[in-house]
């Protein structure tokens, strides 16, 4: 199946435009993750709380119920935490950072207050008030962001390694630099919108360089195919005949996969939500920088050497 046959689009003479669009990009990308990423639980520590309530609840009348907690003689104000709904607006979710004045049993505590502060609208038996009780110390938040990181520089290392072998060290800087544009830009945009970075999240952003690199490297290997063909040297139309000689099979692979994202969006629930919208922004960054970032500077790197 072709979505488009016999395509003569000169991607190349873009290919400035798209560098100083990426470039832009990229910038305001770092600048929004140097201001600041919204960490979850997983890599800051504390306490994730899943409530189900009998009815509909507003998350103020939460915060006012949280406003002021008794425990083993100390009182807790933790009405400012994060407090949201998820999945429909009977069930509530709580987030409480890390404290270092926090008793035990401190979540069960929290849980058989708003038990007994909102009896109005739980359920009879609480177990079915419980939906979920996690709790993750700094030093474990600390290690893991630690390794979502070095799991990330290492995918990226071994690709360059497996590049070089397979191609050429310049097909590689390009497809790398790639992978990076895609990384940074998407976590700029994923910072900008407010979504938590978690475990989740980083198994987002590992899929998205594994698929931006197959993108990328359907396109390579169909440049290099071009290159040995003709017998000359890497010009821009050789580039430009590959790129769309792969164009349906790009936009098809891309396509289906969207489809599967927006509909995880729409219907996979509060939960999964950051993790496709993760996935969204990632294959259409993806796809465009294997065509206008992976093979314009490879076309860039060719032409100055």
């Amino acid at each position: 199946m072709e979505l488009l046959k016999n395509t003569n689009i000169n991607f190349m003479a873009a290919k400035n435009v798209g560098f100083t669009i990426s470039s832009i990009c990229f910038v305001l990308s770092l600048f929004m993750i140097f201001s600041g990423l919204n960490l979850g639980i997983d890599f800051r520590g504390g306490t994730m709380i899943g409530l189900n309530f009998s009815e509909e609840v507003e998350i103020q009348e939460v915060r006012a119920a949280m406003q002021s907690i008794l425990i083993e003689g100390q009182e807790f104000d933790l009405s400012t935490e994060e407090i949201k709904h998820f999945g429909n607006n009977t069930d509530v979710m709580i987030k409480i950072n890390t404290r270092d004045d926090a008793p035990k049993n401190f979540a069960q505590e929290i849980v058989n207050h708003l038990y007994q502060t909102m009896n109005e609208k739980v359920p009879e038996d609480k177990n079915n008030f419980i939906l979920s009780v996690e709790m993750v110390g700094p030093k474990v938040g600390s290690e893991l962001s630690g390794k979502a990181l070095w799991s990330i520089i290492s995918a990226l290392g071994l690709i360059l390694f497996y590049i070089s072998i397979r191609f050429e060290f310049k097909f590689a800087i390009g497809a790398i630099l790639a992978l990076v544009h895609d990384v940074v830009i998407t976590l700029g945009i994923f910072s900008f919108t407010g979504y938590e970075i978690t475990l989740g999240t980083v198994a987002a952003f590992l899929t998205i360089v594994g698929y931006s690199l197959n993108d990328t490297i359907v396109i390579l290997d169909r440049i290099r195919e071009n290159m040995k063909s003709s017998g000359t040297v890497l010009f821009e139309s050789t580039i430009n005949k590959s790129i769309n000689q792969s164009l349906s099979r790009t936009l098809i692979t891309s396509l289906t996969t969207l489809l599967v994202i927006i509909v995880l969006i729409y219907a996979g629930g509060e939960i999964i939500r950051p993790f496709a919208f993760t996935m969204l922004v990632g294959v259409i960054i993806g796809t465009y920088s294997s065509i206008y970032i992976a093979s314009g500077l490879l076309a860039s790197i060719y032409k100055s050497s």
